[in-house]
């Protein structure tokens, strides 16, 4: 949801470009988990947890370039920092599921 306030402001501020692109990647990192929550398989959850990790790091590149670039003057540090944990714990996810799937072969 700060996410989507986030491209309202930008939206605002006549941000159009980049804040679509901020937009789309962070909302799906949500679709992606959601969808590997009601997986089928431990293969089918560990790739939409996949997708999601790397829709996070790419959410992590928009808001540092929305930062440096200051094309809308912000502090984007809060959003930097979740993003960041988000990040890790979808990165955990994986990796403790692949270890996981690996033990059970």
């Amino acid at each position: 949801m700060e996410i989507i306030h986030l491209y309202k402001f930008l939206q605002q501020n006549k941000e159009f470009v980049i804040s679509k692109q901020l937009l789309r990647s962070a909302t799906s990192i949500g679709a992606n988990a959601e969808e590997g929550n009601g997986a089928q398989t431990k293969k089918e959850f560990i790739s939409k947890m996949s997708l999601a990790s790397k829709e996070a790091r790419e959410t992590k590149y928009w808001l540092r370039l929305l930062q440096k670039s200051q094309l809308v003057s912000n502090d984007y540090t809060p959003y930097l920092l979740t993003i960041e944990q988000i990040s890790n714990i979808l990165t955990r996810i994986v990796k403790t599921s692949q270890e996981s799937l690996e033990e059970s072969k």
